[in-house]
């Protein structure tokens, strides 16, 4: 079901409860029954992986990889919300190994767990808005964090959801990281369509919550007069396409995190060129190449806590599923640089 017409969905259903005069209250405590639910099935989860990983031992990080399928927050398609499920299909899918390039293996625990996914559809299915969902995101992040080594690798979804996960990873750590952010737009829009939680504005929630020290941008090749403006306002450092020959050396020797709580990585898909990822809702010619991604990926120096891949769109891939094949791909090698 597309994001629309779930929206659509939830709205009638309260409507409903109200015609038939169930109270506010009654709607909130099941609300609550829900998420509780939810947060206790994410948190239990997370404690049966981390026992496990304490008791093999010798491991300092360990990626656990969390699902937060939400596209209603996108300006275009609403697909995204359908990408943790193919993700992780294209990860074990057995057309190639479990080797991430540098020879750690996924199938071993003490490098990638998985936690499930933060039930995005049935929560809102019973009314809870947006100011809601954010906090159960970042609650169901810092229910991983919890527990030692865990840190999370979180597959969207649009890219409203790097919001959420960055404030919980600041708040957990108690301090802002530095974000290296690779997409083909700023996503800093004050914002974008009237919607303060639009996939076009999440890191203008980020830099204004004072979450990220700095914030580096790196494919950008559709950028407005405000998407510049709120860069400057924000020290945003912009890397554009248009001078990535010239940029290329720097940003294939990234040292970030130091002085600060580590490095967050956030990945959207579409950061690539459609050539590599046709699989996106926002197509834009003249992006990195894949091995471009990974040069910048496995040359930078710094501790990554946590990180994300965001808008794949499942909807618009081909049909022998080539982006979430790139997808999976990502999250190997970023599992790679979590994992120790």
């Amino acid at each position: 079901m597309g994001g629309v017409a779930a929206g659509t969905k939830w709205i009638h259903h309260i409507q409903r409860l109200s015609a038939a005069k169930v109270s506010a209250e009654a709607v909130e405590r099941g609300q609550s029954r829900v998420i509780d639910a939810s947060l206790t099935l994410i948190r239990e989860r997370a404690k049966l992986k981390a026992e496990l990983l304490r008791a093999l031992g010798g491991v300092k990080a360990s990626a656990s990889l969390l699902g937060v399928p939400l596209g209603h927050n996108s300006s275009f398609l609403q697909g995204p919300a359908f990408a943790p499920p193919r993700i992780r299909e294209a990860i074990w899918c057995g057309s190639t190994n479990s080797s991430t390039e540098e020879g750690k293996e996924l199938n071993d625990p003490r490098v990638l767990t998985d936690v499930g996914d933060v039930p995005i559809q049935e929560i809102r299915d019973c009314g809870v808005e947006d100011d809601r969902l954010m906090h159960v995101i970042s609650e169901s992040v810092k229910a991983v964090m919890e527990e030692e080594p865990l840190r999370p690798l979180v597959l969207g979804g649009d890219h409203s959801i790097s919001y959420p996960v960055v404030r919980a990873v600041s708040e957990k750590l108690g301090g802002p990281v530095d974000i290296l952010h690779l997409d083909a737009h700023p996503d800093i829009y004050d914002c974008f369509e009237g919607n303060i939680y639009s996939h076009a504005s999440s890191f203008a929630r980020i830099m204004e919550g004072g979450y990220a020290r700095r914030l580096l941008q790196v494919g950008l090749r559709s950028i407005t007069k405000e998407g510049r403006d709120q860069g400057k306002r924000f020290g945003v450092e912009q890397y554009e396409m248009r001078t990535f020959s010239k940029d290329r050396e720097t940003l294939e020797n990234l040292k970030l995190g130091e002085g600060v709580k580590g490095v967050y990585v956030s990945v959207d898909v579409d950061c690539l060129d459609p050539a590599f990822a046709p699989g996106v809702s926002h197509i834009e010619p003249g992006g990195l190449s894949f091995r471009d991604v990974l040069n910048i990926l496995q040359n930078l120096q710094g501790d990554v806590v946590a990180a994300d891949v965001v808008e794949f769109n499942p909807q618009r891939d081909t049909v022998d599923g080539m982006t979430a094949m790139v997808a999976a791909k990502l999250v190997r090698e970023l599992t790679a640089k979590i994992s120790k």
